[in-house]
């Protein structure tokens, strides 16, 4: 059984196998891509807009883009400029108790979702999940007198209103193999690109994605911004040294040009774009022994005992699912999204323009 990894590796790098099943895969693809356009012709005439704006920060292919850094950094971009902006998020993988689901910094990631508790914790901000993202969205204004609705993804729930879609790009991927799903990882032809008002590209921007778009796209650097601890996730916002490290400099991303000896330290992750991470740890001069789960996983702690007392490390969003089990040398990486001040000037001209 060819299991999530493998047919991402298979959409983005080739896989000879692959090859060998388009014949099959790519009818479906088609079929695929003509009914993901009819259903935005019809869904798009049905939804009705709200009283606030609302910003659809989302991506055209599955495996993980980015798209979270970029709606943290942009909620607290907002409230420092003086709005009240909430967040409303499917809550993949999480089952509340009842929706629309209210989450805040004490929900268990089980109800909420582990994007939507690590978007809690770092903002503050209100924080509602339901698969019906128009009945999140107006309780966020109902209850929470949100003037400014962000939508961690959903760029094709398109019964949700939307005045400014933000496309997420890989960089280093793209679009794949550029086929829509089940022969590539699109879930829209990449000629969307073209129609969003908005295209961040999370690392470098190559020529080919710079041809799909519209206007020019922003690049987006995701940078270390702290260490912290598991069992008590997103309390401390300083920048911690590696706590084997006693040479690190605590307000320093500077890159080693020499591997540490880390006596077995292990890293996990269930993000859908695990290289990315395992290549900031190497970018450290970490050597380090690698497991990957997949995206969204609910983590139990048989699930990390190969670790036993080994130094472990994971992301953010995948520590604030470990808090309760998370042992005392269990650290997380936070990262940080750094953008161009015209992506900066491009939001604001746009709330300023729907409030004028």
């Amino acid at each position: 059984m060819i299991d999530q990894q493998n047919w991402l590796k298979a959409w983005y790098e080739g896989r000879w196998w692959l090859w060998l099943l388009l014949p099959v895969l790519l009818p479906l693809s088609w079929l695929f891509r003509a009914l993901a356009a009819s259903r935005r012709q019809t869904l798009s005439t049905q939804a009705k807009p709200l009283s606030v704006p609302v910003i659809v920060v989302g991506n055209i292919a599955i495996g993980g883009t980015g798209k979270t850094p970029l709606l943290i950094s942009m909620v607290k971009y907002l409230q420092q400029a003086g709005y009240k902006p909430g967040v409303i998020s499917r809550g993949y993988g999480a089952s509340a108790p009842h929706y629309p689901y209210s989450v805040t910094s004490q929900s268990p990631a089980a109800y909420g979702g582990d994007e939507p508790l690590l978007i809690a914790l770092e903002t503050g901000c209100p924080v509602v999940v339901d698969a019906n993202r128009v009945q999140a969205a107006e309780q966020l204004i109902s209850e929470f007198e949100c003037d400014v609705i962000l939508s961690d993804d959903g760029l094709q729930h398109y019964k949700l209103s939307r005045q400014f879609e933000i496309c997420v790009v890989d960089g280093a991927r793209g679009v794949g193999n550029g086929f829509c799903l089940p022969a590539g990882p699109l879930r829209e032809p990449a000629s969307r690109l073209a129609q969003v008002d908005c295209v961040v590209v999370n690392g470098d921007v190559s020529d080919a994605v710079a041809q799909q778009t519209a206007t020019k796209p922003f690049a987006m650097q995701l940078q270390p911004a702290y260490w912290g601890q598991v069992t008590n996730p997103l309390s401390q916002h300083d920048l911690q040294p590696l706590p084997w490290d006693d040479e690190a400099d605590s307000k320093s991303n500077t890159k080693s040009n020499t591997a540490t000896n880390t006596n077995g330290l292990e890293a996990v992750t269930g993000i859908g774009n695990p290289d990315r991470f395992f290549k900031t740890l190497s970018n450290f001069g970490l050597m380090f022994n690698s497991r990957v789960f997949p995206d969204h996983y609910q983590f139990c702690a048989e699930d990390l005992s190969y670790a036993e007392n080994n130094i472990l490390i994971m992301t953010a969003k995948d520590a604030v699912k470990c808090k309760s089990f998370a042992k005392s040398n269990w650290w997380y990486l936070s990262v940080q999204a750094q953008l161009p001040k015209e992506f900066w000037q491009n939001l604001e001209s746009f709330m300023e323009n729907f409030n004028g």
